[in-house]
C-alpha cells in the first residue's frame, strides 16, 4: 500500500511537470498583441527571444529581445494569420479578422486640368522626387522605436484624416493617407515617437518642405508641408524633440502639417496611434 502510494504520487508529480511544461511552451510561443484589427492600424508584438514570426507566411523581422509590427491597409479585408515558433520549437498560430472602416468621399468639379494633371515638367520633377522619397524608406533598419508611446506633433485643428478621397473632375484620386493638422505658420512640430532622420528636403513640388522618420522594422513617418526644418539626415531624435514647423509650402490650401505613415507598402493611420485629445 505504502509503494502505491509512492507510485501514485510519482505520477501526480510527473503530470504537474507535463502541464507545467506546457503552459510554459504555450506561453513561450503565444506572442503579446497591441493594437486593433482594423483597416489602417499598426500591430506591435513581442515574443519571446529568437522566435520565428510569419504574417500570412511572409516573414516578419523580429528584433533579438522579440519585438515585431506590421500594418494593415486601408483596403485590406481578407483574415490575416499570424504564426510563431519559438527557439525551443513551441508554436502558436492564430487567424485574426478585420474590422472595416468607412471613409469620407467627395467630389469636385469644375477644376482647371492642370490642377488634376500636372504638365510634363512637373510630372518629371514629382519623379526624382518620388526616387529621394523611395531611397530614404529602402533601408529596413533593426530600431525599435515603433515599441515606443506615441504622441501628438503639434497643436491645431484636425482638417483631413486617413483614407478620406477626392473624386476631381469625375477622376478618382489616390486616398488621402496622413492625418492634417491645421495652425499658423511657424507653430512647432514636434516627433510623435524615436527614431532617426532619413530624408530633410526643403523644397519637394507636391509636399514642399519634408522630412521621413525611420522608427525601425519598416515604419516610417513623414512629415509634409513644413516652412522650416530642424534637423538633418542622420540625427537621432526622441519622442517631444522639435523637428519642424508647420507652412504651407507644397501643393497645400493653407499652413498645416500632413503627418503620413508607412510599414513598408502598406499606408498606416498615424491618428489610430495617438492618446485622445486634452
Amino acid at each position: 500500500m505504502h509503494k502505491l502510494g509512492n507510485w501514485v504520487t510519482s505520477l501526480f508529480s510527473v503530470l504537474v511537470l507535463c502541464c507545467a511544461l506546457t503552459i510554459g511552451q504555450a506561453f513561450a510561443a503565444e506572442p503579446k498583441l497591441r493594437g486593433d484589427f482594423v483597416q489602417g492600424a499598426m500591430i506591435v508584438g513581442k515574443t519571446s527571444a529568437g522566435s520565428e514570426v510569419r504574417l500570412n507566411g511572409n516573414p516578419l523581422k523580429v528584433s533579438p529581445e522579440g519585438y515585431f509590427v506590421f500594418g494593415i491597409g486601408r483596403d485590406d479585408v481578407e483574415p490575416l494569420v499570424l504564426a510563431v515558433v519559438s527557439k525551443g520549437g513551441e508554436r502558436w498560430r492564430q487567424t485574426f479578422t478585420i474590422t472595416t472602416r468607412k471613409f469620407d468621399i467627395q467630389r469636385v468639379d469644375g477644376l482647371p486640368q492642370q490642377t488634376v494633371t500636372p504638365d510634363p515638367d512637373t510630372q518629371a520633377r514629382i519623379a526624382e522626387d518620388n526616387r529621394k522619397i523611395g531611397a530614404a524608406r529602402s533601408l529596413v533598419s533593426s530600431r525599435t522605436d515603433f515599441n515606443g508611446e506615441w504622441i501628438w506633433p503639434a497643436e491645431g485643428r484636425i482638417t483631413g484624416v486617413y483614407g478620406s478621397q477626392r473624386i476631381l473632375n469625375g477622376e478618382p484620386r489616390a486616398p488621402h493617407w496622413g492625418l492634417d493638422i491645421a495652425n499658423v505658420t511657424g507653430t512647432p512640430v514636434y516627433a510623435p515617437a524615436a527614431g532617426v532622420v532619413r530624408l530633410a528636403e526643403p523644397d519637394l513640388v507636391l509636399s514642399g518642405g519634408t522630412l521621413i522618420v525611420d522608427h525601425g522594422h519598416d515604419i516610417f513617418s513623414s512629415f509634409l508641408h513644413l516652412h522650416a526644418l530642424h534637423v538633418n539626415v542622420g540625427d537621432e531624435i526622441q519622442a517631444g524633440d522639435l523637428i519642424g514647423e508647420i507652412g504651407a509650402t507644397g501643393r497645400a490650401t493653407g499652413p498645416h502639417l500632413d503627418w503620413r505613415m508607412n510599414w513598408g507598402g502598406v499606408r498606416i493611420d498615424p491618428e489610430l496611434l495617438l492618446p485622445p485629445r486634452q
